[in-house]
């Protein structure tokens, strides 16, 4: 119940990296996206598969430097997180109490 309205999960694909991810300059084997369907709720969580080898604190980084928590132009998340865990990357954008209980359930991963 506490979880935004909506949520739909998408593949990222080719033509809409830039929409999830905010740049195309990224090399991953699979992404997944969950947001919201209603526009006014900014909430956006994409967990990226890279490839073993990938320089993960690089792709970091330039997703750091790319993503926009404006996106919905009317509504801003309040707080952008981008962990790791192995060759597994989670971008989250919400507000800040999903982002803290998001990040602890990645954190569980194994």
């Amino acid at each position: 119940e506490e979880r935004p309205m909506m949520l739909m999960n998408t593949e990222v694909t080719e033509e809409n990296v830039e929409m999830f991810l905010g740049t195309s300059d990224i090399e991953y084997e699979e992404a997944l996206a969950s947001e919201s369907g209603v526009g006014s709720i900014a909430h956006s969580v994409v967990l990226i598969r890279v490839k073993d080898n990938a320089n993960v604190e690089a792709i970091k980084e330039k997703l750091e430097n790319s993503v926009n928590p404006r996106k919905w132009i009317c509504v801003e998340a309040e707080e952008v997180e981008i962990e790791s865990k192995g060759n597994l990357i989670i971008l989250i954008m919400s507000s800040e109490s999903n982002v803290e209980k998001i990040e602890n359930a990645f954190d569980k991963l194994k």
